[in-house]
């Protein structure tokens, strides 16, 4: 997904695997194999060109970050405690973010308890299962390599795939 992600356009399998090869030895068939998975699982969605697809990520990168640590998180039996631990691994700078995130977001105490326009707030974005896009990934020699390389950070407006798809 890092390739797609990166490169925020459509893109080939050929495409990626030219890309690969600077880094390493990897075979057509891997990559195609890959982007098929990921394809099946939800995570890119491809359009025929010729006798070969272009494939366009479905959710960004951050959006697949998001979803990763609300898979773990939600799987703890002491959430809270998760949570602790969790921000006293972060360097002061990651703190910062997580602050100024917070900010955006407006979920801080100081936040009135109605919207100022008497607009709804906008309901939560769904997060798909970061297993979902890993798991199709392990099904052919070479295929983490892949996968990584398939996609990078790019945004699409898209909701991501539901858990399981």
């Amino acid at each position: 997904m890092t390739r797609v992600w990166q490169w925020n356009r459509p893109v080939t399998v050929r495409e990626v695997l030219e890309d690969l090869q600077q880094e390493r030895s990897i075979a057509y068939t891997t990559v195609m194999t890959v982007m098929d998975n990921l394809h099946q699982k939800g995570w890119v969605r491809r359009e025929a060109e010729g006798r070969a697809y272009r494939y366009t990520a479905v959710s960004t990168r951050a959006a697949y970050s998001a979803a990763l640590m609300n898979e773990a998180w939600s799987t703890s039996d002491n959430p809270a405690a998760a949570l602790v631990a969790f921000f006293g691994m972060m360097s002061q700078e990651q703190r910062e973010a997580l602050r100024d995130a917070v900010r955006i977001v407006g979920h801080d105490d100081e936040a009135p308890a109605e919207p100022a326009t008497g607009a709804a707030p906008p309901p939560p974005a769904s997060a798909p299962s970061p297993a979902v896009a890993a798991e199709g990934a392990g099904e052919a020699e070479g295929a983490g390599e892949a996968a990584e390389a398939a996609g990078a950070e790019g945004d699409t407006g898209e909701r991501p795939p539901e858990p399981g798809r």
